[in-house]
């Protein structure tokens, strides 16, 4: 399974998504999608599979939900927008994590590319950044990669520009 990731839209769909997706087989947004018109274009385009954020109103809570659980390749991914990061997790993820016990955590929210290995919860955890052009981050980014075999391989960072021109 080739998956393309990203998060933090904020209802701005950089047109190169779509070709550096292209060969993906599915899409994850982490949340804060922005617009339904946004969420469609990436359904219409792929497989999606999104959360919703902090941002996202009813019209996108009522097509995605708060925390995903995804069994792909032989491995359980959490998906959600706000987790915080290893170790300072918020108090919901803290529990999801003893009970779900995923092999990937994947959020957004925050803006910051992040993907580090969790020793203490044995998890790969992943924050792809911000797409969008909203914000305090000063490059989107996008990160694809593959699952299969119960492992997560060919990881890549893409950087689509600077989040908005400078004036």
């Amino acid at each position: 399974m080739k998956v393309g990731l990203l998060s933090d839209t904020h209802g701005f769909l950089d047109p190169s998504i779509f070709s550096y997706f292209k060969n993906c087989d599915e899409l994850w947004h982490a949340g804060d999608i922005g617009t339904v018109e946004l969420f469609e274009s990436l359904e219409n385009f792929k497989p999606l599979r999104a959360v919703y954020g902090n941002i996202d109103g009813h019209d996108l809570r009522i097509r995605t939900k708060e925390i995903e659980m995804i069994a792909c390749g032989g491995m359980k991914i959490l998906m959600t927008h706000i987790a915080g990061k290893p170790p300072a997790y918020t108090k919901t993820i803290k529990q999801l994590l003893i009970t779900k016990k995923p092999d990937i955590l994947i959020c957004g929210h925050s803006h910051i590319l992040k993907i580090t290995f969790d020793k203490k919860n044995n998890l790969l955890f992943i924050n792809p950044g911000a797409a969008g052009k909203n914000g305090f981050h000063q490059v989107k980014t996008l990160i694809r990669f593959e699952i299969e075999n119960d492992k997560i391989f060919n990881m890549e960072v893409i950087e689509i520009g600077p989040r908005a021109k400078q004036t």
